[in-house]
């Protein structure tokens, strides 16, 4: 997933965010989370998360249960998201 920033002004603010976002998903879903890349651009940022089920319909509904919580956040935007099921 690719997030943008808007009111962030430097790497440390960007930073502050993004490890908020991170500590509130592992704290209220079941998922492993961490930024994955852009992590020297002050304004976007990548995350990745993953969760590990047996059933189709229980990761579906956990990971866009994420992302819909990323999203009400208000701190930033999604920009991109790509979802994959093995």
């Amino acid at each position: 997933m690719k997030v943008f920033m808007y009111e962030v002004s430097s790497l440390k603010g960007k930073r502050q965010i993004i490890k908020s976002i991170i500590e509130r998903v592992k704290g209220k879903f079941n998922v492993s989370i961490a930024e994955v890349g852009n992590q020297d651009k002050w304004q976007i940022a990548e995350i990745g998360f993953c969760c590990i089920t047996n059933s189709r319909k229980h990761a579906d509904a956990m990971l866009n249960s994420v992302i819909h919580f990323i999203e009400m956040d208000g701190r930033l935007d999604i920009t991109e998201c790509q979802v994959e099921i093995l």
